[in-house]
């Protein structure tokens, strides 16, 4: 595999997102990538909370997306890598795979709840898309469950 040098982080800024959004920064510190955190303003007013694969609370405005997005950056910079971000508008799938591909990213980390069955059939999976739909490399990382949160 070739040096990352760019890698993108897809993120809502939620919680079920922070396991996805630690691996990246981690990521990026080990092997000396910049990084860039993107999240969606979903097109249809859903949430885009999709991208963790989330269906609860309202859609997130352009303002906490930013906000959200920018304290990820910051962390990242205290963590010592370059980091910027990007609000893209529409549907969270195709607009990961689109800045992904605009950007020149190396790598895309998503999280994942791991939803699997009915669940996943009725709910989507944002990351899935994005693995299947991706023309570079995919980190899934699935956030804790419950019974490891305890």
């Amino acid at each position: 595999m070739s040096r990352l040098e760019k890698v993108l982080l897809a993120t809502d800024g939620s919680p079920a997102s922070e396991a996805a959004s630690e691996q990246a920064i981690d990521l990026a510190v080990q092997v000396g990538a910049r990084l860039l955190v993107v999240s969606v303003l979903g097109a249809s007013s859903r949430p885009s909370e999709a991208m963790a694969d989330a269906t609860t609370g309202p859609a997130d405005s352009r303002d906490s997306l930013t906000t959200k997005a920018q304290g990820l950056v910051q962390r990242a910079k205290a963590a010592g890598v370059d980091a910027s971000f990007l609000v893209w508008e529409g549907e969270p799938g195709d607009a990961i795979v689109a800045a992904a591909d605009s950007e020149s990213a190396d790598l895309i980390v998503v999280g994942s709840h791991g939803r699997s069955g009915v669940s996943r059939f009725f709910i989507g999976s944002v990351s899935d898309f994005v693995v299947r739909h991706a023309h570079c490399p995919v980190m899934v990382v699935r956030g804790q469950t419950e019974a490891i949160r305890r």
